[in-house]
């Protein structure tokens, strides 16, 4: 029994006590009117029904006291423990009869708040918890123990980790690189900030990242431990070194024909005009440089345009297998020179393209098959329907391309075999080219190689309405 109802009830039992001893101090007042009475039991029995009487009244009351005072008690106590337990949507009973009335508003003015509190604390949690899973950055969390405590999916799936695999795992004992290790331990032994940009190998690819770390503090400056923030610029580095070359290549192919036309210019002024033989064969040279600039030029405008953003191409119902057999006429001379046999398979489709981009598009990949294959090889052009698209497949059996430089071959001025390219006259945009316009066309371009005999590029376009 609780202690209020037992404090209750001994006071009702001291009541009841309070009233016997009064009833008996009564019955001996009473006690000389029962000497002279002549009928004794009828006195008796009329005091029987009194104590009865009044007894049952007294029992009815004490309940009802009971009944009103303890069972707002007992609910108010049940609902403070619902609280203690978590359940903030425990509410007690209100009535402003009883006395404890304000108690149980109390108390329900504090589950109220409570339960405020806990939503907006959960509502705050999942907040950070969807910032933090959903950040384009990885981020760890180390606690002065040495064990992360956070990790987000960007950071596991960065190394092909699971949440059981990070979460209270001591930071040393994870399987990262050793780069990333090292600038966690001194950031970790330090508690200074720091910023880094590490490079490490996975798999056949050199990944990049910029990783930021800075230590936790707490109220009174208390250390709780270490945030570390890495972001992945793999992409950002590729675009910078690609820029790079880009700047070195054009350099390099301006200057080349530059330097010749200088070179043999000079000499001719020097006195080498006055030999006819000599004169003709410089200004051949010159000639031929020329034309080679003005090829580069050309192209460096063509993939400047093509690279613009909302470049669009005029699509139109375009015969494609005719567009093959232009783009073959044109190559012709090239096939002829090297001695080499052209086998097409061509079935009549209709694309929604550019009839100049595509003839374009093909004229780069023909000469690209032409430019890398040794004479008197074969070079293959299959034209086919699959699903709702055409397919075109360009085959050579050239020297083929590394799978370590198959992913470079549309980089601007990639070339596979420097010399060969440069020795029939690429510039290394071709590709370059051919890729921007079959995306400006909603199609894809795919590449399949092997070195030593040869490589398959195929474009997928879509049909025409």
């Amino acid at each position: 029994m609780k202690p209020f109802r037992r404090r209750l009830i001994s006071n009702f039992v001291f009541w009841l006590a309070t009233l016997f001893a009064g009833l008996f101090i009564i019955v001996i007042q009473l006690f000389p009117l029962y000497r002279e009475s002549e009928n004794r039991f009828e006195f008796w029995l009329m005091l029987a029904i009194v104590f009865l009487v009044i007894f049952l009244i007294s029992a009815l009351v004490g309940y009802q006291i009971i009944k009103v005072h303890v069972a707002p008690i007992d609910n108010i106590t049940e609902t403070a423990l619902e609280l203690v337990k978590g359940n903030y949507r425990a509410r007690a009973y209100e009535d402003s009869i009883i006395g404890s009335a304000p108690l149980s508003s109390t108390i329900n003015v504090l589950a109220r708040t409570l339960q405020e509190i806990t939503a907006v604390r959960e509502i705050e949690q999942e907040r950070l918890k969807t910032l933090i899973e959903t950040m384009g950055s990885g981020l760890i969390m180390i606690d002065r123990q040495g064990k992360i405590s956070l990790s987000n999916q960007y950071f596991q799936d960065e190394f092909e980790l699971s949440s059981e695999e990070v979460n209270g795992t001591f930071y040393g004992v994870l399987p990262i690189p050793e780069t990333l290790a090292e600038f966690i331990e001194k950031v970790f032994m330090t508690e200074t900030p720091a910023r880094e940009q590490l490079h490490y190998q996975s798999g056949i690819d050199t990944r990049s990242l910029e990783v930021y770390g800075a230590p936790v503090i707490g109220n009174h400056d208390q250390w709780l431990g270490i945030v570390i923030v890495l972001h992945d610029i793999t992409e950002l580095k590729r675009l910078e070194q690609i820029r790079k070359d880009f700047v070195a290549n054009v350099s390099h192919e301006l200057r080349t024909p530059v330097t010749s036309i200088k070179g043999f210019s000079e000499t001719l002024i020097d006195g080498a005009y006055k030999d006819e033989s000599t004169l003709l064969s410089f200004l051949e040279i010159i000639q031929t440089e020329t034309n080679r600039l003005e090829t580069l030029i050309e192209e460096l405008l063509e993939l400047s345009r093509v690279e613009q953003s909302g470049f669009e191409v005029d699509a139109q119902p375009t015969d494609m297998k005719a567009v093959i057999e232009y783009a073959i006429e044109m190559v012709q001379p090239a096939l002829e020179e090297k001695e080499m046999e052209l086998k097409t398979s061509l079935e009549p489709l209709t694309v929604s393209g550019d009839a100049n981009r595509l003839v374009q598009i093909m004229m780069n990949l023909l000469a690209n098959a032409i430019n890398y294959s040794a004479p008197e090889k074969t070079i293959g052009v299959h034209l086919y329907k699959k699903r709702n698209q055409a397919v075109i497949e360009v085959r050579d059996e050239g020297i083929g391309i590394h799978p370590t430089e198959i992913n470079r071959v549309f980089e601007r001025f990639y070339r596979v075999d420097k010399a060969r390219s440069r020795n029939s006259g690429g510039t290394g945009l071709g590709l370059s080219i051919v890729k921007h316009l079959v995306e400006a066309h909603h199609g894809k371009i795919e590449v399949q190689s092997t070195p030593g005999q040869g490589s398959v590029f195929t474009i997928y376009l879509p049909l025409a309405e």
